[in-house]
């Protein structure tokens, strides 16, 4: 396989991605017009995403073997890999613990403790101190959509703004842990410390977390709250274990296996009728649940990997490094630069669906535009990391997007329209941007 990766940018490569929305969004679109009920849930996902992967084989210009290589190739890749464990494990978790009765207990005693008007910007703050520890917005969802989805249903919280507070709070820490995946890679890709990328994004990420719940106060206002039913503290163990352990910044995969095994233990001692027969069934099932959202990952990541190989990830990285050249020059030049960045690596994340692999396809070449233009690799980093956090919370095929889908039982684009966070994080970037600040060293000094 000498021909791997193409050389030439070929816009044209872009076009399945293109056929896929054109699939997935319209047909969803169609059938919420005509009032059909879960109109997004018509045509699977993974159904939508066949024809886009048939053209894209046939726009490649290798043999159909080295085609099919790459395709597994993408599929295969060590980050898609780790999505599709996670979406087993929390899976199966959530129905163990739904079964168990784990979910009502946490409820109840996540009802009787804080007060209903702080139930929405709580959930937020909790995604964000978890995903923060983490490092993993996937794992936080994976935890925390479950708890959330019964608290919004005994509060009577929107299930949409629900699951959207949650996912912003996840893709909080995703953007700003030090250890997460994302903050490697783009601090890697630009040659800087990890705690001085950390502190160009605080201070941006706070602020837009402070608007964020205060904007989740104005919406829960006038929220009332049943009465609290009793709860069974050991049911709720396990939800806590996993919380403290998210916290700790244990591993997520030892977070949701111990998850899972500690909620079974409580069903043994609390439910004669859970058997562990019941707990080995329930692990399936719960597996099963997951199946939609773990096939289209797949799918996605070989897309992904043959829209890079035929040249429409160099397409896009063209494009923007010459719109940079031709308009970031002389004073202000670091701050078009900063943008050209971003927009760079937001392309890439609307193709590859997933922040870690755009920032590392998209690294060289920000490295690239930031020395010829002056711009502190710390502030390059952390413009990488902001806009692939920005695009990976608003795109509806995105994993995490995804993932509360499915816990919360809508349509991606209702979780997509209600995360406020990455949408104000958006706005705090662009006014940072352009604030007046001392000038970088340019790259001929």
């Amino acid at each position: 396989m000498n021909r791997i990766i193409s050389t030439q940018p070929r816009v044209s490569a872009l076009l399945p991605l293109g056929l896929f929305l054109a699939i997935f969004v319209g047909s969803g679109l169609y059938f919420q017009s005509v009032g059909t009920s879960f109109a997004f849930y018509q045509v699977a996902a993974p159904v939508a995403a066949l024809p886009a992967i048939i053209l894209s084989v046939l726009l490649s210009r290798q043999s159909l073997t080295e085609t099919v290589e790459r395709f597994l190739k993408g599929a295969g890749h060590s980050n898609i890999m780790a999505m599709c464990m996670i979406y087993l494990l929390a899976g199966g978790f959530s129905a163990v613990a739904k079964a168990t009765g784990g979910v009502d207990a946490v409820v109840a005693v996540a009802i009787s403790v804080i007060p209903a008007s702080f139930l929405l910007p709580g959930l937020f703050v909790v995604g964000a101190l978890i995903s923060t520890a983490m490092g993993t917005s996937m794992g936080t969802i994976a935890a925390l959509a479950p708890i959330a989805l019964g608290v919004a249903g005994e509060a009577g919280l929107s299930i949409a703004l629900t699951a959207g507070a949650v996912t912003g709070g996840a893709m909080f820490g995703d953007n700003l842990s030090i250890i997460s995946d994302t903050t490697i890679a783009a601090t890697r890709t630009q040659g800087c410390e990890m705690k001085d990328k950390f502190r160009v994004n605080v201070a941006v990420a706070v602020p837009a977390a402070v608007f964020t719940i205060v904007l989740l106060l104005f919406q829960a206002k006038g929220t009332t709250v049943a009465e609290a039913k009793d709860a069974s503290f050991l049911l709720a163990l396990p939800y806590a274990a996993i919380l403290v352990m998210a916290v700790s910044g244990i591993n997520v995969f030892a977070v949701l296996f111990s998850g899972i095994i500690l909620a079974g233990l409580a069903g043994f001692m609390t439910t004669p009728d859970f058997t562990l027969l019941t707990f080995a069934k329930e692990i399936y099932n719960g597996f099963t649940g997951m199946q939609e959202i773990f096939i289209l990952s797949i799918f996605i990541g070989g897309l992904g990997e043959l829209m890079k190989a035929q040249g429409g990830l160099l397409a896009l990285e063209r494009v923007v490094s010459n719109a940079i050249r031709n308009v970031a020059s002389g004073k202000g030049g670091t701050a078009i630069a900063e943008m050209g960045i971003g927009i760079l690596v937001f392309l890439t994340n609307l193709c590859t669906a997933n922040n870690t692999v755009a920032i590392l396809v998209t690294g060289s070449v920000a490295k690239n535009i930031a020395e010829a233009n002056g711009v502190e690799p710390k502030r390059a980093a952390g413009t990488l990391d902001i806009f692939a956090c920005i695009c990976q919370g608003l795109i509806p095929w995105g994993a995490q997007i995804l993932l509360a889908a499915s816990i919360f039982k809508i349509s991606p684009l209702a979780v997509v329209g209600n995360v406020h966070y990455c949408m104000v994080l958006f706005i705090c970037t662009m006014v940072s941007l352009f604030i007046p600040r001392k000038a970088g060293v340019p790259a001929d000094a």
